[in-house]
């Protein structure tokens, strides 16, 4: 069994008392007022439009450093976004610690419904890995950097689980943030809790509406809509317009098994919160990891949050600075 870097029972990161509450430090982690000290992110940004496998088309946004260091690749969570807050303050840091920033969009996301007609599933990786080795290969005399929050996490672990295979040549540390680990456990998880039923019903929501106003004709989600809670969603979604016979099915095709990451290569952390509302943190326990990886629990930080002060940085930003301090 892995031996966890277990923070969770020491003053590690410890949070202001009315910052410790797990929704607090959900709900901040995709507040606005976070994008705001990144605006230049966006506004020096390239956009780009990747040809990836199978024809798929992918927006990104590439803001290169004038003195780059290297290139941070950024994977949103599911319903995300590049221009997520978590996502545009994560970049912010790392750029004015001297590195580029590719911003990610996967299929379906980020007001990009009309660049292809196929829908996005969490199952697509390889245009997800296309999108990564497309970003890393602006910077090929420079390291490469991968961080993943949430979904996005998970893809970051498939990343980490095919580099030894199909290798992102300068791949030099991935950064996996709240990663979805066992999908059949923590996606029921999402309507447990009335706020985040609420958040993730209507992204999902209106992120199909975009997709049937993008192919008039083609999709038409209505057995969708008539449910009220994600999962029915996703039962409904998955009989019409996948070829998944259940959703454990469809839940277990993207997760991380126990052995995935055993024989690791690539120099990757694991960061959860101990007291996480939309997944099952203690699935990081199960696995068995390489000694390429950190995996690292905290007692306080919520889904994606891990904030010490309102306007940050968060623990994971300050962990990631000091990985670049000692190892780059």
């Amino acid at each position: 069994m892995t031996q966890i870097i277990d923070y969770s029972k020491t003053d590690t990161f410890k949070p202001p008392y009315w910052m410790r509450p797990t929704m607090v430090q959900t709900i901040l982690a995709s507040r606005r007022f976070r994008k705001k000290p990144a605006i230049h992110i966006q506004e020096q940004a390239e956009t780009m439009i990747l040809e990836c496998s199978d024809g798929v088309r992918l927006k990104a946004s590439y803001t290169p450093h004038p003195n780059s260091k290297g290139v941070f690749i950024i994977f949103h969570g599911w319903e995300g976004s590049q221009d997520s807050a978590y996502v545009l303050s994560s970049s912010r840091f790392v750029y004015e610690q001297g590195y580029s920033v590719f911003r990610l969009n996967y299929r379906d996301h980020g007001d990009t419904h009309a660049l292809n007609e196929g829908l996005f599933n969490s199952v697509l990786f390889q245009e997800v890995w296309d999108g990564a080795a497309e970003g890393a290969a602006l910077e090929t005399d420079k390291p490469a950097f991968i961080v993943g929050f949430s979904l996005g996490g998970n893809f970051a672990l498939r990343v980490a689980r095919v580099q030894k295979v199909t290798p992102i040549k300068n791949l030099a540390h991935i950064f996996a943030i709240s990663p979805v680990i066992d999908p059949v456990a923590s996606a029921p998880m999402v309507d447990q809790n009335i706020l985040i039923k609420r958040y993730f019903y209507n992204k999902w929501t209106t992120s199909l509406r975009k997709k049937e106003a993008a192919f008039p004709g083609l999709y038409d989600f209505s057995p969708v809509y008539q449910h009220k809670t994600v999962m029915d969603m996703t039962d409904a979604f998955l009989s019409g317009w996948s070829d998944y016979n259940t959703r454990d099915e469809y839940f277990s095709s993207y997760g991380i098994e126990k052995d995935d990451l055993a024989d690791c290569e690539v120099r990757t952390s694991i960061i959860m919160g101990k007291d996480d509302p939309v997944l099952r943190a203690d699935d990081l326990y199960d696995l068995n990891l390489s000694s390429c990886i950190s995996p690292i629990m905290l007692k306080y930080g919520g889904h994606n949050g891990f904030f010490g002060t309102v306007h940050g940085p968060t623990w994971y930003d300050e962990y990631i600075a000091e990985i670049l301090r000692t190892e780059h």
